[in-house]
């Protein structure tokens, strides 16, 4: 058994070490030299994206090379369970080797998010009950990393309340017509199926029982249209877009679950993406953090170097402890869940203080540094903007405190 990191006592299993080690060492031989060769392409947003604000195509091709690469390698599917044909490792796996790829990649190297599955735009739990039609057909281009999908749930009206949605799948011949409109569809102009939640029975859905069903769609499909990239961060282009269907028309295969129970996929995929989260806070975290104790250790001013100055040491010090706590709730989290516990309010509570710790270290690392914190070279204002964006993706702070709250109030009061 071997250690998370010197600073945990509890060790990752053998054969979860294993993994963590080898997705490091495949990061290092395909994503970070694919980085080096292509600097400019990768690290210039204008020439990332197209003039339609699309990720350009050779961003694209290189995007597809680290998920097939990855696939090949045996990592890209490691926690999609073995049913599916995955690795099934679980979430302390996910965690550990989400942590790991982004404390080692930091704010830079920005195509390691592809190395692994992420349940919104890959192989998951959530597709373990498609159609055999879909498995066979579909599936295996997913798990290849040929093909890539994306997840329809957010719409201009229905965020954090879901049960908003306004989305209508209306029965035609054996089959659906989905018209609606989605939004902060991630990698959707990239991807070529959406995973579609949409009312199929508005009286169950009134009542918050039900009535949402999940759907596979080709993004080629007749009535489908992506109809804005959403910029953001005053870039010209992003993987965010939204969408429209009109009479979008699907089959019975293309049902994913059972009919009017899609919510319960959605679900699953959102606590899939509190463990990521969680995970890449502390790993971005501790990437700044390192970079911060070092330049201060050498930077020099007034004669000393800025590490002898409380104002710059004892910031970093309560970053650090910040995040080695959010270090272990997440770690804990994603233990209860293998052990087959529901954990929500762990799982709350690891990434509502996993993302808002990290946004404190990141904007105390760009402190340290100075103005050179705010520079594209050093990659921590991109940081920055990954972790401001994570303390509303999956369940935002408000949310989240909002369930922890309620599990006490019936009776969880498990500290």
């Amino acid at each position: 058994m071997s250690g998370t990191s010197g600073a945990v006592a509890f060790p990752l299993p053998d054969e979860i070490e294993a993994v963590v080690g080898g997705i490091e060492s495949f990061v290092k031989a395909e994503v970070i030299p694919r980085h080096d060769e292509h600097h400019d392409l990768l690290d210039d947003v204008r020439l990332r994206y197209d003039a339609n604000g699309c990720y350009s195509a050779e961003v694209v091709d290189l995007i597809k090379q680290i998920r097939r690469a990855s696939a090949d390698a045996g990592y890209f599917n490691l926690a999609v369970p073995e049913s599916m044909g995955g690795g099934g490792l679980g979430h302390l796996a996910y965690y550990a080797a989400w942590e790991r790829i982004y404390h080692l990649c930091g704010g830079t190297r920005w195509l390691a998010q592809f190395a692994i599955s992420h349940w919104a735009f890959g192989p998951s739990v959530i597709l373990e009950d498609v159609t055999e039609r879909a498995a066979s057909e579909v599936l295996p281009g997913f798990m290849s990393g040929e093909k890539m999908m994306c997840f329809g749930m957010s719409e201009p009206d229905a965020g954090s309340d879901a049960t908003r949605l306004r989305t209508r799948a209306v029965p035609d011949s054996d089959g659906w017509l989905i018209s609606g409109r989605k939004i902060w569809t991630t990698h959707v102009p990239i991807a070529e199926w959406m995973i579609v939640l949409a009312i199929t029975d508005a009286d169950r859905a009134a009542a918050r029982r039900g009535g949402i069903s999940a759907f596979l769609v080709p993004t080629d499909a007749d009535g489908f249209a992506i109809e804005q990239i959403v910029r953001m961060w005053g870039e010209p282009g992003g993987p965010e877009a939204e969408s429209v269907f009109d009479e979008v028309r699907v089959e019975p295969w293309q049902l994913v679950g059972e009919l009017h129970e899609g919510f319960q996929i959605g679900l699953k995929g959102v606590s899939l993406g509190r463990v990521y989260n969680s995970a890449r806070s502390v790993g971005l975290s501790r990437w700044a953090i390192e970079q911060s104790v070092a330049y201060a250790q050498q930077r020099e001013a007034f004669g000393k170097t800025i590490s002898e100055y409380q104002g710059v040491s004892l910031p970093l010090a309560d970053a650090a402890t910040e995040i080695h706590a959010a270090h272990l709730l997440g770690l804990n989290a994603a233990s209860l869940l293998d052990q087959g516990h529901r954990a929500i309010k762990e799982l709350s509570m690891a990434k509502a203080y996993s993302v808002q710790a990290g946004l404190r270290a990141i904007d105390r690392a760009i402190q340290t540094h100075g103005a050179m914190g705010f520079t594209n070279e050093l990659g921590l204002a991109e940081a920055y903007h990954t972790i401001r964006l994570i303390n509303v993706a999956d369940g935002t702070n408000e949310i989240l405190a909002r369930t922890i709250f309620q599990r006490m109030a019936n009776g969880d009061l498990d500290l």
